[in-house]
């Protein structure tokens, strides 16, 4: 049986449900328990679970998160919310410095359980602060799990999963992917960390990509197919761990790669995914990977120029008909 439910109720069932199985999960954040989330996906929860267990927070992200890894250690499973990722960086110490690294400087004595999810990307008019992707932040500090999904179902059985692992794991969570709709088991269900999914099967070229760009990929490569060319679409899902395996394997069925992501170039994860293309599988490949990101700019608030900003299906195509001289 299933039943189609928006990624932010998948999202609010995940963490329900997890809640309901095990005393130890608790969740906080800014808005979180009165107001229900900004995105209405907690909405109910402090009347279900009480204030000890759904928290809201003094807007202070370096001291929330500070409290979170610190009750991760005590035993407990935190799940805490940034109102937006940008504001990770506010948090950098408790993040970065202990939670990543917990694990390996206490010798395995110590773990740090919590879940951090955070709100990602534009497309809203939320301006320079409130509009970043910051996947390759997060996935260059050592220690840290992170996750991108894209859909209604990827979003719970992640995220269930994120909440019982022992590691610290970020999830990103595209803000216009709240909305969409999809269908859904409607019994319980997980989905590992560390596995990409491969969303259309191709045999010209491989488009690598996570969260809000699959759907674009995938609609690029729909526009492509009535041109001849066949694209496959492998949705990452999972950046740490990354599936590499499944990047081999696609890689060398098609030849060709393009690695499509919102956050911007300089510096981007989808360098750090082209480098290691470059590096191990170069002998696979027809012609250099592309990288198709956002702009090396602040992301503007203008309509018009945000719009401009980061990967649509038009750009993607174009990006794809490069690499195979079409």
């Amino acid at each position: 049986m299933s039943k189609k439910i928006t990624v932010s109720k998948a999202i609010g069932e995940a963490l329900h449900e997890e809640m309901v199985r095990d005393d130890k999960v608790f969740i906080m954040g800014e808005d979180m328990a009165v107001m229900g989330n900004v995105f209405a996906i907690t909405r109910g929860f402090l009347e279900e679970f009480g204030p000890n267990r759904v928290i809201d927070t003094p807007i202070s992200e370096e001291g929330f998160c500070g409290m979170a890894v610190g009750a991760a250690m005590r035993g407990m499973r935190p799940v805490v919310e940034l109102m937006y990722d940008d504001f990770a960086t506010v948090a950098a110490d408790p993040l970065l410095n202990q939670a990543a690294k917990m694990r390996y400087m206490s010798g395995g004595q110590a773990t740090v359980p919590m879940v951090l999810r955070a709100p990602m990307g534009a497309g809203r008019r939320n301006a320079g602060q409130h509009s970043q992707s910051l996947e390759n932040f997060f996935c260059h500090f050592p220690g840290l799990k992170v996750i991108a999904p894209c859909s209604a179902k990827d979003a719970k059985g992640m995220l269930k999963t994120a909440i019982r692992d022992d590691d610290p794991v970020i999830v990103l969570e595209h803000k216009l992917l709240y909305a969409k709709k999809e269908e859904i088991p409607e019994e319980e269900y997980l989905i590992p960390l560390g596995q990409a999914d491969v969303k259309r099967e191709g045999r010209d070229l491989t488009i690598i990509t996570w969260s809000r760009e699959v759907n674009f990929s995938l609609d690029a490569a729909q526009t492509l197919a009535a041109e001849g060319i066949d694209v496959e679409v492998l949705d990452l899902r999972s950046l740490v761990p990354l599936d590499w395996d499944a990047i081999v394997k696609s890689v060398s069925k098609t030849h060709n790669a393009v690695i499509v992501s919102e956050e911007v170039k300089r510096g981007s994860y989808a360098g750090e995914i082209s480098a290691q293309i470059a590096e191990e599988l170069f002998d696979e490949l027809d012609a250099p990977v592309e990288r198709v990101c956002g702009l090396n700019i602040v992301p503007p608030f203008s309509p018009t120029l945000e719009d401009e900003n980061f990967p649509h299906p038009d750009t993607i195509v174009k990006a794809v008909k490069r690499v195979l001289n079409k």
